[in-house]
């Protein structure tokens, strides 16, 4: 049974699901984002998080690597999969490796423990505004550049008319790209971009990106075709 925040009549912000089983830590991080307006739920495993995806609508699932069974890498990877939600993967783990993986499976943002609360928050209101921002309530538009077809409605792309699996994070980046072929823009600007404006996020995450996205589209890390280096600054997106 996974215990949920109340119904209680107030307006909040989205609702998270919390996938945790230090049972001393889950309940003090589901008491202060109810507390911040959040309405919350929690699961102590994959399964548990698995039958409430499919129960209930959630916004936003705060996934801890370490979990009895089935780690939260594969969870991440069957949410990004089968649910179409924000993901920020915690862990206690330190090494970057663990960073990388989580967001090479389609995490948004990434939390180390031992983690500040107001930190958790700060960092869930920033992915749910971005996944507001990617929800856009006029009619979809649909761009082409070059071989590419980005689909903001449906957030799909394609490339030669072939679809490509991207992350919401990726799909994010290449439309940022590619609607403004030749700009330069900095790493600075792309975190905004997928961050949703959260810029203290750690400073490999725009370069994961980016090389995960070059992977995807057959760009070669040596000599890129379509998503380009600049040294120092930043990438742009070139068209021949």
């Amino acid at each position: 049974m996974i215990p949920s925040s109340p119904d209680d009549g107030v307006k909040r912000q989205g609702r998270i699901l919390l996938v945790e089983d230090d049972d001393r830590l889950a309940p003090l991080v589901v008491r202060h984002l109810v507390d911040s307006g959040f309405q919350v739920d929690w699961a102590v495993d994959a399964a548990a998080a698995d039958a409430h995806l499919r129960a209930h609508p959630v916004d936003l699932a705060v996934l801890d690597i370490m979990l009895p069974g089935e780690d939260g890498l594969s969870l991440c990877r069957r949410i990004r999969r089968d649910h179409g939600i924000g993901i920020i993967m915690v862990t206690a783990r330190g090494q970057e490796a663990d960073r990388i993986r989580g967001l090479d499976l389609g995490a948004d943002d990434y939390l180390p423990k031992p983690y500040s609360l107001w930190e958790l928050e700060a960092r869930a209101k920033a992915v749910l505004r971005r996944c507001v921002r990617a929800s856009p309530a006029a009619p979809p538009a649909i761009h082409h550049a070059g071989p590419f077809r980005i689909d903001a409605g449906s957030r799909a792309a394609s490339l030669h008319g072939q679809a490509l699996d991207l992350t919401r994070t990726e799909f994010d980046l290449l439309a940022r790209l590619a609607a403004e072929p030749g700009r330069v823009f900095s790493r600075d600007m792309l975190l905004e971009c997928v961050r949703g404006g959260e810029t203290d996020a750690f400073d490999r995450a725009v370069d994961t990106h980016v090389s995960n996205l070059r992977r995807k589209i057959g760009d070669d890390p040596k000599a890129p075709t379509f998503i380009r280096t600049v040294w120092g600054v930043g990438y742009r997106f070139h068209l021949s």
